[in-house]
This record gives C-alpha cells, structure tokens and sequence, in this order.
C-alpha cells in the first residue's frame, strides 16, 4: 500500500533567501533565518507574519527557538551567536562565537547546551546557565563543518558532517574532544545530517553534494542505503518524526519523500521557489516547513485521522508501528466523565506491528483486527498480537460475513473466505478503492459498483464516487458519502435473491431493485457510524448530527477535529476519537432513536413503548422532535420546558393555557418580567378575537400602543383612562395626551405636556382647546425661552397683555365652558358617533358669534341632531 500523502499548502511566504526553517512546539509559528540578515517569525495557521528582527546586515545561516527560554538563537556570516527574547525581540546575549561563518546550531532537547559549527573547521559546545560559556572545542574535520545534530536517544551524543565528506560522531561527556569514529562513503562534502527520531534502529541520514543521500546505522558504522534521483546537491534530509518517511531537498528545486522502511520514492514536490535549502518538521505533527531561494512554504503531509477500530467497547489503534489496545467497559462508572470529556483510559501495548499501519479495522465478531500499510496485510488476534494470516495487498476490507478482499498493484480483487482465496476478478475498469460491508464495493474515477461477496456477479452500478461506504449492521441501509453531499440508500437483500433465483438478467448496471434512494443531503461528513435505523456522523463544521429517515437533528458542537469510532447501546453513548488519540462520549440513547425511527413510521404503538424507556431529561428533546414532525399537540403533553409550551400554545391557539405558563415563568425565582411573551399572546389574542385576555396580555405587557388602540376601537372609556394613567406614570406623553384629549379632559392633557416641559405645544394646545390657561403657559414659556434669548421671550404675547392681539376672547372662554359643561354632565358616546361627527366641521366662533353664549351653550349641551 503506498503511504496516503495527502499534501496539503498551509503557507507560502515569498521573501529573501531562506537559510534555515524551524516550528515553534506548541504556537503555529514557522522561523525563517535569511541571507539578507533578518529573521521572519510567520503564522502558518493565519499565513500572516508574526515579527521580523534585522540581525545584522550579513547573512542569517541558522535560527533556532529555545522553547523553554523563550528564545530564538541565530548564527550568522559575522561569526556571532545572538539570542533574542521570541516575545519582545530584545537582544538577550551574543557572542562571537567563531573564527569563520558559522553554519549551524543545534539546541541541545534538555540540558542548557547548544552547539556550533563553523567554516574555521570546530565544533564549539556553549553552556547558556554559565553565561555562555564555552566548555568545549571538538577538532578532527578537515573542511567546513555545516551541521551538528544531537543524539535524541542518548543526549550526550552528537553527529557532525563536513565538506572533508566525512560524517563524525562525538561525545560531550569527560574531557574528551575527538570523534569516537567517523563514517565515510559520500564521494564529495556532506551538507546534512540528522538521526532518526524513535523506533529501534539506529539510523542516520545524510545528503552531500554528490547528488545522493544515505542511511547509516551509527551502531555498526555501515552506510545501509543510498537513495538517489536529485540532479543536484542535496541541502537537507532528515526523518519524519510521524510517519514512516525521508524528506530531502536539494539545489534542484525538488523535495522529495522517500519511504523510511522501502526506500521508495513515495513523492516528489517542486513549488517553483528555486533552490532547497532546509526542511524542518515538528514532532506530534504532520507539518514540514521548506526553505527556499524565494520564500518558506509550510505543508501538511497526510491525514491527521487516527488508525482506530472499535468494536463492542474494544478499541485498537496504531501509535507510529505501536498496536495499542483498551476497553471502554472497563471504565470505572463512579468516573463521572461528562459529555465531550477525556476519557481516563487505560492503555496496554501490545506489540509494534511488522508494516506501518495505514488501516485498522476489527473483524465483525471482534476476535480479530486487520492491519494494513505498506503494500501488505497481516490480520492478527485481537487478544494478543498473533499473525493469523498475512499477505499483499494496496487495500484490505472486511465482508459483514467475516470474508474480507484485497487490491494489488494490478488492480485485481481477491476475496478470501475462512482466510482461503475463494475467488478474484480484475473489472473493466481502473479500480480506484475498495470498501467492504454487507457488499463489495468497488470504485472507479467514475462510478462504484457493488459486486457478491460470493462469487463474481455484478449486484448494482451507481453513478457517484463516494470516499466513504458506511453500511448498517444488518446491512439494510448503506450511506455514500462524496465530497460535498452524501446519500442514504435501502438495500433489499431479499429482492436480490429472488431476481438471481428466478435468473433475472444483470446487465452492466446492475440490478435496480437492490437499492431504493432514501435522502441526498447536501452536508460534508468527516466520519459516521450506524445506530440502529438512525446514521449518526460528524460534519465539516465540527457538529455531531442525528439523521433519522432524512431529519437532521444537532447533538453536540465539537472543540476540535474529532472521529466517530461508534456506539456501545449499554452505555447509550458514542465514541470519538481525535488525532491525539484522545477518546471522549457523546450520549445518545437507543430508546430515543427507536422512539424517533417508530414515529417516522408512524407505528405509534411501538413509540409508546420506547417512550416508557425515556428518562425525563430527555422529554424537552422528543417534545422538539413531534413538533418539528408536526405533532405540536403531542409534543405539548410531553415538553417540560415552559417556554417551549408557551409556543406550542400559541401555535395550538390554546390562549389562556399560553398566559398560565407565562405566569409560571414569572413566578419563577429570578425572573425577569416576561413582557415580550405577554406582547406576542396579545397580538394573537387581537388576532382570534379575545378582547378580555388581550386587554389583559397588553396590560401585562405595558403596552401602551397596543392598549390605546383596543380601547379607542371598543369604546372603552374607563379602560381609556387607565391607560392614561399608565402613560403619565411611564413619561409615555403623547399617548397620555391623546387619552385625555379623546376623553375631553383637556385640562389633564395640558398638564401632562406641561409636566414634560413641553411649552411651545402646551400654548398653541391652551390657546386652541384651554384658554383660561393660556396666561399662565405663555409666562412659563416665556421664563423658559428667556434663559435661552430673552429677546424672543418678550416677542411672546398673552391675552392679558395683549387684548387686541387675540379678538373675541371671551367667546373663546365661553366656548371651552360650554363644552367642558357637556363632558362633564353629558358626555359623548362612542355609538353616536355617527351624530357627533356632524360636528366635526363646526366652525365654533363663527357659531357662537351668531348665537350668543348662553344660546350655544344649550346647544351644546343638547347635542347634535
């Protein structure tokens, strides 16, 4: 199987020549050293740069973080070693550290240590916790020094490589300062150097100038491989800490990616940034970061999806070519680990598997698990790590049946069943992935095709290309999940063996009864699993969804990129996993899904069973779930949340039971005065009729607006003045004076715009409807505009001052006493309205002038008609 390289460009930063590239453990920083003298500190989450500091004004040849210091360390052409401080960018220390450039440091993983090397042919040892002392000269190269690199599994040891061709190994304990051997085998100068992070081989890597780059094994000093196919010198090479590769890169603008156990090229990259010069990944990651002539790129090498498999509580991952194992039933129950927590797991070795596994999966029964990488298979005891079968295979799936398949190189298909080939096919087309389940899937660039897992017949075609297969336990229901979409399929079982017994013809697209399209849904899905009739997945944007017969339901928002792993029905959870093989539950009750799937079939008889199951917390989430199936009646009996009933009630019409929950809201502890619910129940009460229970809502509600309008459209005097009432109280004085005003109490309107200092409409309001106020407003008006211009003020004139500015006067007085007579004695009523709007084009002087006062006042006062 060739290594998933998925390689992905997190960032590309044109700048400057870039000598040296290094990660920052734990920020998405990416360092890069420059031949122009400064260093670029740049984000390759954000792609933005982070900082940047001019060194000095000769070339940057190396830069390094010191983590624990907080620091960045540099070497550059002017034979000085500067730290500075990576937060504030203060100059910590320098020292001239050499005689010549200086063309690496290597921080030393734990102790206060760095090395340097130099063209003037040493290796300097610097002792930061000594004020920098130099502890050691090591001597014994012959030409420039260009890298020195520590020993990671015995930290007093470190490789040096030098021009001279020679690679040499040395030891910072003791006074001793020679090599303690050397290797040779590189027909001209090594540039580059680094040991193999882990694993039980004593490894060395090496890139020189004659175009080739070799494994050593610094145990037995033998150089074990040359890789070659750069047209150039080779500039940089070291082992991923991850995954099983070699990356190197080179003057000919290439980096390439070799296969740490074969040695084959797996992938060669060129961004057209010119020449190679370093390449640095970081450990727990699948990131390198390459520096070129023109810029830094970052890249992402593969998935970051874990190799797991679960099966009934067990699960089985892979760490590096470590099989690990735990049990989830073996969880201790007072744990108490809530949803979306870190499980406390107990994690026993198993072994370290002979391939590097890119694939796990368990057998159905779960007394076995697969593992596959490396262009071959093993299947072992999931007990014990015991080969139970091996062999070649690119791919390796599972049948329900407990047959499996494998792909080769060719593209051929052999199907074993009780672990003997029983039979293979190549198809008539190019095979790009297989996918077992309940059929075998086949797929092209084009199409998939489900094929019997007991002999070679076609069952169906179907014209997409899914990345997943994910199919039920009883193989009834299967999902095709494509890049952007996914869709939900019924397989009939039984059609298909009675169309192949009564010899149905198979053309080339199948049998069209074996699948029924359920739903097509337009949703990203990361990973899925079946819960009974209900599938379960993880979308794009990092939400657990519930999918049951096409209704999507949101379980759970995740914090990070995590993979279902599946469903234990005793514990009612879900299982996922994340790339730090980090295992948290989700709950997820397999009485709700039943519950939910009966209702979609409208078996409502079943549903009351599994309804019985339900605990009580979960009443609110089937009350959401019958409304959005439209059984907004049933979900009322059911909700237990007050503010979801309210809706339902309102929805259902049912009034007076919407305003005796809203009243149980409000006698709540801490509640605030639920006035929007109180708004919303009086407008549908307007709406249906139900003037008394909207009277009251908007009462509640201090709905000022909606209240006048009740009341001045039924007549309701009383009812009017309340609100009047209410108005003046709230400082609400429009509404307040159109209360009183409608009323005829013209007095308390003037008093409510004089108490709301609004002079100017309190005059012309006097003057038309309140004479015998009008002295006392304009000298308020007046006192009031004096202290803005006094001059404006005096221009105000009143009828006590002014009598022949205001002619007839006096009708005007005895005017607003023949109609405050009648308000007071006789008022309107709203259902003579048809009458009293006779006198809505009255014109009152001209009628009192040519009736005289006493005579308009009965007039008045006898009403129109």
């Amino acid at each position: 199987m060739p290594l998933r390289l998925d390689i992905k460009k997190k960032l590309s930063a044109r700048s400057d020549r870039v000598k040296c590239v290094d990660f920052h453990p734990t920020e998405p920083w990416t360092l890069s050293a420059l031949y122009s003298g400064n260093i670029f500190l740049w984000d390759y989450n954000t792609q933005t740069l982070v900082k940047q500091l001019e060194v000095c004004n000769l070339p940057v040849r190396c830069a390094k973080f010191v983590p624990r210091k907080q620091w960045i360390v540099t070497s550059s052409d002017d034979m000085f070693v500067r730290v500075f401080n990576y937060n504030t960018l203060e100059k910590v220390h320098e020292v001239e550290a050499h005689t010549d450039y200086i063309r690496y440091i290597a921080v030393h993983p734990s102790m206060p240590y760095l090395l340097s090397c130099s063209d003037d042919m040493t290796i300097k040892l610097w002792d930061w916790d000594k004020n920098w002392q130099n502890t050691h000269i090591f001597e014994g190269h012959a030409h420039y020094v260009m890298m020195c690199q520590w020993n990671p599994k015995d930290s007093t040891i470190f490789a040096s490589c030098s021009l001279d061709r020679s690679i040499k190994v040395w030891g910072v304990s003791g006074n001793n300062t020679s090599p303690h051997f050397s290797m040779n085998g590189h027909q001209r100068g090594v540039n580059c150097i680094e040991y193999a992070p882990s694993g039980d081989k004593p490894y060395l890597v090496s890139g020189s100038d004659d175009r080739t780059v070799k494994i050593w094994d610094y145990q037995t000093h033998n150089c074990i491989q040359t890789l070659t196919g750069h047209s150039n010198n080779v500039s940089a090479a070291l082992f991923h800490p991850t995954l099983p590769i070699i990356l190197t890169g080179s003057e000919d603008n290439t980096v390439r990616i070799w296969h740490a156990a074969t040695y084959r090229l797996e992938a060669t990259l060129n961004y057209f940034l010119e020449r190679v010069w370093s390449i640095a990944v970081l450990k727990g990651s699948n990131a390198a970061a390459i520096g070129y002539d023109e810029g830094t790129v970052v890249i992402k090498l593969g998935s970051e999806e874990p190799i797991a498999s679960m099966h009934s509580g067990k699960i089985v991952w892979a760490r590096g070519n470590e099989i690990q194992t735990t049990n989830l039933k073996l969880l201790d129950e007072g744990a108490g680990v809530a949803d979306g927590e870190r499980l406390p797991l107990s994690v026993k070795d198993m072994g370290a598997a002979e391939i590097f596994p890119q694939y796990i999966a368990h057998h159905p029964n779960g007394r076995l698990f697969a593992v596959c990488g490396d262009g071959e298979f093993v299947i072992y005891t999931a007990q014990a790590l015991r080969n139970k079968s091996f062999g070649s295979a690119l791919e390796f799936v599972w049948a329900h049946s407990g047959a499996y398949a494998t792909r080769d190189n060719n593209g051929k298909v052999t199907v074993f069943q009780d672990f003997k080939e029983s039979f293979s096919f190549k198809p008539p087309f190019v095979v790009d992935e297989i996918f077992g389940g309940r059929l075998l899937g086949v797929r092209s660039g084009d199409f998939i095709c489900f094929y019997d897992w007991t002999e070679y017949r076609l069952i169906r075609r179907i014209d997409v290309v899914p990345k997943l297969v994910i199919w039920s336990e009883d193989g009834s229901n299967v999902v095709l999940v494509c890049p952007d979409s996914f869709y939900v399929l019924r397989h009939d079982k039984e059609a298909v063996q009675a169309a192949i017994a009564t010899g149905a013809t198979i053309d080339e697209d199948g049998l069209e009864v074996a699948f029924d399209l359920q739903n097509e849904l337009s949703d990203k899905i990361v990973s899925g699993t079946w819960v009974g009739d209900c599938f379960v997945y993880i979308s794009h944007a990092q939400r657990v969804i519930c999918l049951v017969a096409g209704s999507q339901e949101t379980i759970a928002h995740l914090d990070r990129v995590q993979y279902l792993l599946g469903y234990i029905p005793d514990q009612s959870k879900l299982f996922l996993i994340d790339k730090e093989l980090n295992v948290t539950p989700q709950t997820l009750h397999l009485a709700l899904i039943e519950y939910q799937s009966a209702i979609m079939r409208k078996d409502f008889s079943a549903a009351e069973g599994h309804f019985a199951q339900l605990p009580e917390s979960l009443h609110n989430r089937v009350a959401r779930f019958l409304e959005n199936q439209g059984y907004a009646a049933e979900a009322l009996q059911i909700s237990k949340d007050d503010e979801h009933r309210f809706e339902l009630a309102t929805q259902l019409g049912k009034l007076q039971m919407a305003a005796d929950i809203i009243v149980n809201i409000s006698n709540q502890a801490n509640a605030i005065p639920p006035r929007a619910k109180w708004k919303q129940l009086g407008d549908v009460c307007l709406e249906q009729g139900d003037f008394a229970l909207a009277r009251r809502c908007f009462t509640e509600a201090k709905d000022l607006s909606a209240l006048f309008l009740l009341q001045t459209a039924s007549g309701d005097a009383e009812g009017l003045k309340e609100t009047a009432r209410m108005a003046q109280a709230a400082g609400v004085a429009n509404i307040a004076v159109l209360c009183f005003f409608l009323l005829g109490a013209c007095q308390s309107a003037l008093d409510v715009l004089l108490k709301a200092n609004r002079l100017p409409e309190a005059a012309f309001f006097a003057r038309t409807y309140c004479p015998s106020s009008l002295e006392d407003v304009v000298k308020l008006w007046k006192a009031d505009l004096g202290q803005v211009n006094q001059a404006v003020a005096e221009s105000l004139a009143d009828p006590i001052g002014y009598p022949d500015l205001f002619p007839n006067f006096n009708l005007t007085l005895a005017a607003q006493k023949a109609f405050e007579a009648r308000c007071e004695k006789k008022p309107p009523l709203a259902a003579g309205y048809i009458q009293e709007k006779e006198w809505l084009d009255m014109d009152v002087m001209e009628e009192i002038k040519a009736l005289g006062a006493d005579a308009f006042a009965r007039k008045i006062m006898g009403g129109p008609g």
